[in-house]
């Protein structure tokens, strides 16, 4: 009796428990916008009327976009960190501090007394009050929301772990009651969790459990009774998803070991199918233009002063040049600025850089950790090898290597390669094949995400890692 009354209260969805966090933090938003305005009057004397706030409502559309965006960069919506309540309260100092300084560079590149002094004082003060205390108290506002989406893993091959230990690290909100298996398998403990019976009595558990959802590790291999108890779970409301889009939703990674020969998951981007017109790529391609140039502007200004402190390091040439395998598979040369000793791989040949490595310069480690050195890639993005967001490009010789090792490789050469992307702000510098096999799914992840949000989400991030000089 117990459990069904725990069945019928509601488990929500990873994406629906982020949604309702985003929710109460942009209502939160809104509420510390009203309330500034209301301590602005107080202390300039004005009067707190409609006729005061409607002329200041774009304050509140302004806020609420630069919230959504600090938040996302600082992921206030992973669910690990909205579990934790001394991440939560950490990361939320971070966004409020970022919030000032957005705010103080356009108060002083805009014109004297367009922009009020100390608003953004009162608002980040109340929306830090306001948010954490939604995020600290929200449990025992709304306690149906902290109920574990409680799910059965159908199989018990190497994905059931795989998805259980990502479900361990990434969603602990999700409540594994047990594996569905073979007869043999039936009582053991795989994985740290018990293999309950097999697909004849998926029903029973289903029922007994109030499951919600049923994750599939052996999707392609679906027969007879198996399919069939899958069928009767989803005609009842059960969720059913398969282990790569599981893991892809909740580690923003595609686990390219573990799709067989689905190679859908993949290759097909997650896009609109409509077949309407899609601007996304004439606005990502404006943006590498209009930033290249204006880059390239700055960067021909503060170019003398790097070459004289890296040639005082280091004599040799200011930039080098090396060939890169960009878009389906075409080679260009890329320029950087050269951060190691002169013929630094004429003993090794093409190997993979490395932290402490003794080839790099003292000035070379310094460019590296702002990604200085990567500024002369501006023009491989005005010429269009490169974007400015995207897979790094790699070297031919390891190119032809990971196709050879790692599965799906050459998937990442359907977009075009970037100066920073998601596995670059996502994970640290790799220096080795197994690196290279996490920056894939990574790689995938956004090649099937694509979007301006996610865009946006890299930038912030890629500008966060350069002023902590978090780089190689």
């Amino acid at each position: 009796m117990a459990n069904s009354r725990r069945a019928r209260r509601p488990q929500l969805q990873i994406s629906e428990r982020r949604l309702l966090l985003a929710v109460g933090d942009l209502t939160a938003v809104f509420l510390a916008c009203l309330i500034a305005l209301y301590v602005w009057t107080l202390v300039a004397r004005y009067d707190f009327t409609l006729d005061f706030i409607l002329p200041q409502s774009p304050w509140f559309v302004a806020l609420a976009v630069l919230w959504f965006f600090l938040a996302s960069a600082n992921d206030f919506y992973d669910l690990r960190v909205a579990a934790n309540r001394n991440t939560t309260l950490q990361r939320l100092l971070i966004i409020t501090a970022q919030t000032w300084i957005v705010y103080l560079l356009v108060y002083f590149l805009s014109p004297p007394f367009a922009l009020p002094r100390l608003f953004i004082l009162y608002y980040g003060v109340v929306s830090f009050a306001l948010i954490a205390g939604w995020r600290f108290f929200r449990p025992f506002l709304l306690g149906w929301v902290s109920e574990p989406r409680r799910t059965l893993i159908l199989g018990t091959d190497l994905s059931a772990g795989t998805i259980i230990e990502a479900i361990r690290e990434y969603a602990g909100d999700y409540e594994v009651r047990g594996l569905i298996g073979h007869a043999e398998e039936v009582g053991q403990m795989l994985y740290g969790v018990p293999v309950l019976g097999t697909a004849e009595d998926l029903p029973n558990f289903i029922q007994r459990d109030g499951i919600s959802e049923l994750i599939l590790t052996e999707a392609n291999r679906l027969r007879g009774v198996t399919f069939q108890a899958v069928m009767d779970a989803y005609e009842h409301g059960i969720t059913i998803i398969t282990m790569p889009l599981l893991y892809e939703r909740i580690t923003g990674r595609v686990p390219v070991l573990h799709v067989a020969d689905d190679w859908a998951v993949v290759f097909l981007p997650i896009k609109n199918s409509s077949g309407l017109f899609d601007p996304y790529p004439v606005i990502k391609r404006a943006f590498d233009i209009i930033v290249s140039l204006i880059g390239l502007a700055l960067f021909a200004l503060i170019l003398p002063i790097i070459a004289l402190v890296q040639l005082l390091d280091s004599p040799g040439t200011v930039f080098y040049a090396q060939d890169r395998v960009g878009l389906n598979g075409r080679v260009f040369r890329v320029y950087k600025l050269r951060t190691m000793i002169p013929d630094a791989e004429a003993a090794t040949g093409a190997v993979f850089s490395h932290k402490d490595d003794p080839r790099i310069t003292r000035v070379g480690k310094l460019f590296r950790k702002a990604r200085v050195d990567e500024l002369p890639q501006l023009w491989n993005v005005l010429r269009g090898d490169m974007s400015f967001i995207g897979p790094r490009p790699e070297r031919p010789e390891h190119i032809t290597r990971l196709t050879e090792k790692i599965p799906f490789y050459r998937t990442r050469l359907v977009v075009r390669p970037g100066l920073t992307g998601w596995a670059q702000v996502r994970y640290p510098y790799g220096s080795n094949d197994e690196d290279a096999l996490e920056k894939l799914q990574y790689d995938l992840y956004y090649i099937r995400n694509q979007s301006v949000l996610l865009d946006v989400n890299i930038l912030l991030r890629t500008v966060y890692r350069v002023i902590s000089l978090s780089g190689v």
